[in-house]
């Protein structure tokens, strides 16, 4: 008897993954809800177990392959089928159809198969994309009504018309943008679903061939140059990079931003870490922790810029859920601090350390990377003074800090040393106006300077 796991569905519109890593082999013996292997979304990378148990007999897909959600992943043999290879391969060959087992209903490490929980806002009376009441597929982008099977008005047999299969929102998106009809395609996913590459390819198909042009040579350098540590390599735009790629263009695309700074005096928050730094030795406070807080209350005061856009509506949110930018060797990553504004300083300090060791280890999960509603980001660690970062869509505004810098300050009308830092917020002008802009950024630089005005 054998088993086919296919690739489980992995959330927020996702429609496959890269194979990362094989954590077993054909020939191995696995246990229910054993980790078989790691895959990369273009969100995190995530363990997969495998809800059955046997023999591997057999792995779809080599390290570095992408496999559609909803197929095949591994094949097992069940230990009480005393299935071999040989035999699969003929039961395969004859078309036998694969017995079903129940499994152990997990999915993937960290989310399992209860139902999700988290904030969704959804308007009241809204049907979802691709569904309807009472079984009815509703119309929409890349959809089509299904009409039920019957007999028209001379009494002729009416076929049924199915609606195309598209669950993703991004290859709805897709389609639109690109006015391919989706009702025409064979979808190549699992049950006919139209998936990312099937529409690609019919866009490529639409384009007219491009005129043939002179091919020009490849310029080489001379012989004995030396290179000077220069790459000659091509790199593909895929999984998270791909998705960093795709938000941050849409958010030049849709996003009117606008961005405010000013110089800061930090020595009180430098004062103020290391004063909490010696008070609480078991935990890890740091000058992140701090300006975490200091944003949250900023918020708190404003929370016109703690809010997103829908459509002609300005959704304000009533948590704070907080990003904050970290650099790991898979690049940057924006790790999501839920319910923030719930949280002291200590408590900040203590779920940044835990979400970084995370991030470096590649262990983040989706609802570590998801769901944020303003973002901090510290590029003073990369030694620069300032930035006009883009915001981090679909969210209305990201706090940008510099590093902090012995300065020359005027203090009380002498000349001081201080540490100096400077501080950039990028907002979405359609939020809010610069005077709201402003008064954040300033209610924010007077807690950095005071931070003592914290307790008021």
């Amino acid at each position: 008897m054998t088993s086919v796991f296919n690739l489980p569905d992995l959330g927020e519109g996702l429609t496959e993954a890269e194979v990362l890593e094989w954590r077993v082999a054909v020939g191995d013996t696995v246990g229910i809800d054993q980790i078989v292997v790691v895959v990369e979304t273009a969100k995190a990378a995530v363990d997969v177990p495998c809800p059955y148990a046997g023999t591997v007999l057999e792995l779809h897909g080599a390290a570095g392959s992408v496999v559609d959600v909803g197929k095949p992943l591994i094949t097992i043999g069940s230990p009480d089928g005393k299935v071999t290879p040989d035999t699969y391969r003929d039961e395969e060959r004859a078309g036998a159809k694969e017995p079903e087992s129940k499994g152990s209903g997990n999915v993937l490490v960290g989310y399992g198969t209860a139902e999700m929980t988290g904030r969704r806002r959804r308007r009241l009376g809204a049907v979802p994309a691709g569904h309807a009441p009472n079984g009815a597929t509703a119309t929409g982008a890349g959809t089509t009504a299904t009409a039920a099977p019957g007999v028209n008005g001379t009494g002729t047999a009416v076929a049924e018309k199915r609606a195309p299969l598209v669950i993703s929102p991004i290859v709805r998106r897709l389609a639109a943008d690109n006015a391919v009809d989706v009702a025409a395609l064979a979808g190549s996913g699992l049950g006919g679903i139209v998936t990312r590459r099937d529409v690609e390819s019919a866009i490529e198909a639409a384009r007219v061939p491009a005129p043939a042009l002179a091919v020009v040579p490849r310029a080489t350098a001379p012989a004995g140059t030396r290179r000077l540590g220069l790459l000659d390599e091509r790199v593909p735009i895929k999984g998270q990079l791909k998705a960093m790629a795709d938000r941050l263009t849409r958010s030049r695309r849709e996003i009117p931003d606008a961005t405010t700074w000013v110089d800061v005096d930090a020595t009180g928050l430098m004062n103020a870490k290391n004063e909490l730094a010696a008070g609480y030795p078991d935990h890890k406070v740091g000058v992140l922790a701090l300006l975490a807080r200091i944003t949250v209350a900023g918020l708190l005061r404003y929370p016109q810029l703690n809010a997103q856009v829908d459509g002609d509506e300005l959704v304000r949110l009533p948590y704070v859920n907080l990003g904050f930018a970290a650099q790991t060797e898979r690049g940057l990553v924006v790790p999501v601090i839920r319910d923030a504004h719930l949280l002291s300083t200590v408590e900040l300090a203590d779920e940044i350390v835990r979400l970084v060791e995370l991030a470096r280890a590649g262990r983040l999960g989706l609802a570590d990377m998801t769901g944020g509603t303003f973002t901090l980001n510290n590029y003073g660690g990369y030694g620069v003074d300032g930035s006009t970062p883009i915001i981090n869509h679909p969210e209305a505004a990201m706090l940008g800090v510099g590093r902090i810098i012995d300065k020359p300050w005027v203090v009380d009308g002498q000349l001081s040393v201080r540490k100096v830092t400077q501080m950039g917020l990028t907002f979405d002008h359609r939020v809010c106006d610069g005077g709201v802009a402003g008064g954040y950024l300033r209610y924010v630089a007077d807690r950095v300077e005071r931070p003592m005005l914290l307790l008021g």
